[in-house]
């Protein structure tokens, strides 16, 4: 129900990561990215509830809706909009779709990328700057999708500038557990992020977050996706844009090989 690999796209690095809590358990979260024409990519990011084959048939319908609703319009509001009245039941998801930046960078000369993202009940996407500096991405006014008939959504649009990225992650994250029985959340997840220093590559930046898991003392309670998307610094980086990771199963800790 996952794609097989990561699209190469030009200019843009991609790493992801899966895991499911449990090895007996067919998992619900999924994520995607693909192609909407030679210049435009879409990618997506969400959470089933339950375990086992409804949550995995409901995780595959739910995918399938999203890529045919981008193919036809790539407004990520409409995508929602249209998973929303498709499907019954459906789960929170992070939809956006991303394409290159006609300004340069003051700092080098490499575009960038401008990143369209919207959100049906789904928690906030991490801008992470080239600063260090971490910012919440999330749209005000947007609906739980599934609540009601007619839900509206809201989008909000970032430049990612060169040395900039964005992480999308599922709630089997925030949930984790530290040895105090505290949850890590949304803040304890941003002082995570907000620690490192300069430019930290997709991959990076997912190794260092499966690390993060690997530290809670019960590991994870629920499926854990990451999705990471970075625009590099330097101009040799040209020919190197896309970096693919396997699919782990559980333990959730482990850190899938990656290849350019």
């Amino acid at each position: 129900m996952l794609p097989p690999a990561l699209p190469v796209v030009p200019g843009l690095e991609l790493a992801c990561h899966y895991a499911t809590a449990s090895p007996q358990n067919v998992g619900g979260d999924f994520y995607d990215v693909f192609p909407l024409d030679g210049k435009r990519w879409a990618f997506f990011l969400g959470d089933v509830c339950g375990k086992g084959p409804e949550a995995a048939a409901l995780t595959s319908l739910t995918r399938y809706t999203l890529r045919a609703a981008a193919l036809i319009d790539p407004d990520p509001d409409v995508v929602l909009t249209s998973l929303n009245t498709g499907c019954s039941s459906t789960p929170p998801s992070a939809a956006g779709s991303a394409r290159p930046s006609s300004a340069s960078s003051s700092r080098t000369r490499r575009k960038g990328f401008i990143v369209t993202v919207a959100t049906g009940g789904h928690p906030p996407t991490y801008h992470l700057r080239h600063s260090g500096a971490v910012e919440a991405v999330q749209p005000k006014g947007g609906m739980l999708i599934g609540a009601i008939d007619g839900a509206h959504f809201a989008s909000l649009t970032v430049h990612l500038a060169p040395g900039e990225g964005l992480l999308l992650y599922t709630d089997g994250l925030t949930e984790a557990r530290t040895l105090g029985g505290d949850m890590i959340g949304e803040e304890g997840l941003t002082r995570f992020l907000a620690a490192r220093t300069g430019p930290v590559s997709a991959a990076e930046v997912v190794g260092d977050t499966v690390g993060l898991i690997d530290a809670m003392p019960h590991g994870v309670g629920d499926d854990v996706a990451l999705l990471a998307l970075y625009v590099p610094l330097a101009d040799a980086a040209d020919g190197l844009t896309a970096t693919a990771t396997a699919h782990t199963i559980a333990p959730a800790g482990e850190m899938p090989e990656s290849r350019p």
